[in-house]
């Protein structure tokens, strides 16, 4: 019988709907329910493509004895962490102070009145490694619930209240300046792994946000340093396992530090951020490489992940059935000699396990090799041989049993997918690449939004808005969205409603000094309300928010929005030297305040093409494009400018000060390498 996540949206949730556990999902009534019974709350976290969490639930969740024994003194809740950040933050927090780590699936033990007092992650059905099963654990903390309830209750509230009372102190109420970007590049420079590429050692994660950083500080610097880490860590990544080679797309990270074997999960996030590095590195150096990784990504986020109703689903499952009824990570992706063999012939087979380095020992389990490109020469490295072997092998691969797609549609991240596709569909003259984010913008404007576009939604699946409100970076990342497929489309619908979405920011999320906060002030009230300035997968709302309240306020000239973005970016003169892997999208802002505003307004119709794409182009990290007929009255930076002697023409200011207009390309790319 199924338990009450089957009136759930979430993916994940629904996975659980056929638990012999009692679930409950978020909300008021489990807490009043533990409340009337007297008994503690299991918390359980994950969220759909969590390779551990399906672990433990296979082991425990699907378990008679183990669902018993929660169902009898436990009231249990289990929480899509992709649904409900805000919950997820909060408890994260805990579990990070408690045990020093965290991860998903998290496991948390509250009180009735939702106060954490033990902490966890994944738990094995059987004691392993170390580690308590987790009978053991619901035993342990069912024992102390009842013969030691005070003392329970008071670690509890001590606990509440350390955390309530964290919050951000900016430290410094000014931005980062030159010095404070020089020294971020230093520290970056003493992690970079200069065999490899990359950050750090294994695990390790594409440095998205890292990489945006420091292509704008070469843009405005000139660093040769800074681009050699873009380059060797994209090229690196591109050639390795976690990248897919055949039907392009970056897997969530590399369990090792060369980038060989990946978590096999893909997230929609990942791609998003990843598709704008390479569209932009190439933007900077031309490289062939660059384009046709931005080109596969995001083919791969429109085939892949595009929803019916024109949004981009969550994630990609790491697992799927290997053949032989078997769920097992990876095997979609991974290729033995003699399948290669299967598919391709016995000549071709050598030379591809030769170029994609497949091997009878294989990289991963099972004999099985992750597809890579190493550097190296290779039989089959002639561009027909090679492409019809890579067509081959992808339409051999479709037939496999494909991994489960979380379906789920999340705000934030369809706003990164959106400044991805339209900036990489102009970049490279792929209309249907714009109207992909074209598409993707309206299903977040009409069924992500109400109360007239103030407020958003965290999700929705199958066109049905979600009942979780939105936070943070929903806001900030769709105005990112807006304001690039502004600039790429001219369509001020777009830029009006940023602006929305920026003043609700302002007005709902903004505490004092700059201070921001992960969910509104109307929203529901945890035991803490989250806050968190420091990039992780994606950019935190914080960091988005002043990149996106920073170019709108250059589109409008109010001086409210910078002046905002300006006191938002005091925690990142604090955090600059000190953690720059972890503040890389409020480095990459930082580099904008610095660089901008640089406005930059093309007026004309389809013949000012050239110098819209010109624009587009420039790569100053503070440049804002408007583009549209001559004197638009609903934007600003159109208003009162007009043809030259009847021709179209491209309108530069920078620091508050405009130059005369040019007609001409060459003139206008002179223009913004000033």
């Amino acid at each position: 019988m199924a338990n009450r996540l089957a009136d759930e949206t979430s993916p994940y949730l629904l996975q659980h709907a056929e638990n012999p556990v009692d679930w409950w999902p978020w909300g008021e009534g489990a807490f009043e329910e533990a409340r009337r019974r007297g008994v503690p709350v299991l918390l359980s976290v994950g969220y759909a493509s969590c390779h551990w969490c399906h672990v433990m639930a296979h082991e425990s969740f699907e378990d008679e004895a183990t669902a018993q024994l929660m169902n009898a003194h436990f009231v249990s809740v289990k929480v899509d962490r992709e649904e409900r950040p805000d919950v997820d933050a909060v408890y994260m927090e805990a579990v990070q102070a408690a045990t020093g780590q965290g991860g998903w699936p998290m496991t948390v033990f509250l009180t009735p009145g939702a106060e954490p007092f033990y902490f966890g992650t994944y738990f094995p059905p059987e004691p392993r490694h170390g580690m308590p099963s987790f009978r053991q654990i619901l035993e342990g903390v069912r024992t102390a619930w009842q013969d030691r309830r005070e003392e329970v209750a008071d670690v509890a509230s001590r606990i509440s209240a350390d955390l309530a009372g964290r919050s951000i102190r900016l430290g410094a109420p000014q931005a980062p300046g030159g010095e404070e970007m020089g020294a971020a590049l230093l520290g970056l420079t003493k992690d970079f792994d200069a065999r490899h590429g990359g950050f750090g050692g294994a695990p390790k994660f594409p440095p998205s946000m890292v990489l945006e950083f420091l292509l704008r500080h070469h843009a405005r610097t000139g660093s040769e340093g800074a681009l050699q880490m873009v380059e060797a860590t994209c090229e690196a990544m591109a050639r390795g396992g976690i990248y897919d080679q055949l039907g392009g797309g970056f897997a969530r990270y590399s369990v090792d530090a060369e980038w060989v074997v990946p978590h096999f999960e893909k997230m929609l996030y990942d791609n998003a951020l990843l598709c704008r590095v390479y569209a932009h590195l190439w933007r900077s150096t031309g490289a062939e490489r660059a384009r046709r990784v931005a080109l596969e990504t995001a083919d791969f986020l429109v085939r892949e992940l595009g929803t019916a109703e024109g949004g981009f689903a969550s994630a990609l499952d790491a697992d799927s059935d290997d053949g032989h009824g078997r769920h097992a990570e990876g095997a979609y992706y991974v290729w033995t000699p003699q399948q290669l063999a299967e598919v391709l012939g016995e000549d071709d087979a050598r030379s591809a396990a030769d170029c994609f380095r497949v091997t009878p020992e294989g990289t991963f389990e099972g004999g099985a090799s992750v597809l890579q490109l190493p550097d190296r020469a290779s039989p089959l490295m002639d561009a027909a041989r090679f492409e019809s072997v890579r067509r081959r092998l992808f339409e051999a691969r479709s037939q496999r049993p494909r991994p489960e797609r979380d379906d789920k549609v999340v705000t934030a991240w369809n706003g990164l997918a959106v400044a991805a596709l339209a900036e990489t569909g102009a970049y490279f003259e792929r209309p249907d690449l714009v109207e992909a984010a074209v598409r993707a913008a309206r299903l977040l404007a009409e069924v992500h939004s109400f109360d007239e576009g103030r407020r958003l939604v965290r999700t929705s699946r199958n066109g049905v808005p979600g009942g979780s409100a939105g936070v943070l970076e929903d806001y900030a990342d769709t105005a990112e969205g807006y304001l690039t497929l502004y600039a790429v489309t001219g369509d001020a619908e777009w830029l009006t409603r940023a602006g929305t979405l920026l003043d609700t920011v302002l007005e709902r999320f903004a505490g004092e000094d700059g201070t921001l906060y992960d969910t509104a002030d109307d929203a529901e009230q945890l035991i803490r309300r989250p806050q968190d300035p420091t990039d992780n997968a994606v950019p935190s709302g914080w960091n988005a928010a002043a990149g996106a309240l920073l170019t709108y306020g250059a589109y409008t000239g109010d001086h409210r929005y910078r002046e905002a973005a300006e006191q938002s970016l005091g925690v990142v003169r604090e955090l600059a030297a000190r953690a720059p892997r972890f503040i890389g999208w409020g480095l990459a802002v930082g580099e904008a305040l610095l660089d901008g505003p640089r406005e930059v307004a093309v007026v004309g119709g389809e013949e000012a093409a050239p110098l819209h794409r010109a624009a587009l182009l420039a790569g100053a990290p503070g440049a804002v494009v408007a583009v549209g007929a001559p004197d638009t009255a609903e934007v600003p930076l159109l208003r009162d400018r007009g043809l030259v002697e009847g021709r179209p023409a491209a309108y530069v200011c920078r620091g508050f000060v405009c130059a005369a207009p040019v007609t001409d390309v060459a003139a206008l790319e002179a223009a913004l390498r000033d």
